[in-house]
């Protein structure tokens, strides 16, 4: 497979276990040998396994959580380390996200995420389009 399609392998099983409120899969998708860090909107960047994973468990577990689509993602790898550009469908708003991705132990793992507002109105992204093209 090529390296941009595991890596986007990697980014779309982080959204279907945002989708499906898996904080189990959640967990296994980020790194356990790397530091890591999450900027999720609004929030203080958190620092450290412990700190992100407890963020996800909040998250995950609350029925109020929105649900999140990802939407245009694009994969740039360079060796052992890539990231994801993509955006954010949230409701009728759309926000700006960046994944980034190390391999550990032959797999995909996130070593951060963030995202926050975008000018974007939620009609200039179109799922049926080539990954990063806007319409």
């Amino acid at each position: 497979m090529r390296d941009e399609a595991s890596v986007l392998f990697a980014n779309d099983a982080f959204y279907e276990a945002f989708r499906q409120r898996d904080l189990e899969t959640m967990d296994k998708l980020w790194a356990r040998k790397r530091p890591i860090a999450c900027t999720h909107p609004g929030w203080r960047t958190l620092i450290g396994r412990e700190e992100v994973m407890e963020s996800w468990a909040g998250i995950l577990g609350n029925p109020g959580s929105p649900a999140i689509t990802c939407r245009n993602a694009i994969a740039f790898v360079d060796g052992d380390s890539a990231f994801v550009t993509c955006y954010e469908a949230v409701g009728g708003n759309v926000l700006a996200a960046t994944n980034i991705f190390v391999l550990e132990e032959g797999q995909w793992r996130l070593v951060h995420h963030q995202a926050g507002p975008c000018e974007l109105p939620l009609s200039a992204l179109d799922d049926a389009a080539e990954p990063g093209a806007i319409q």
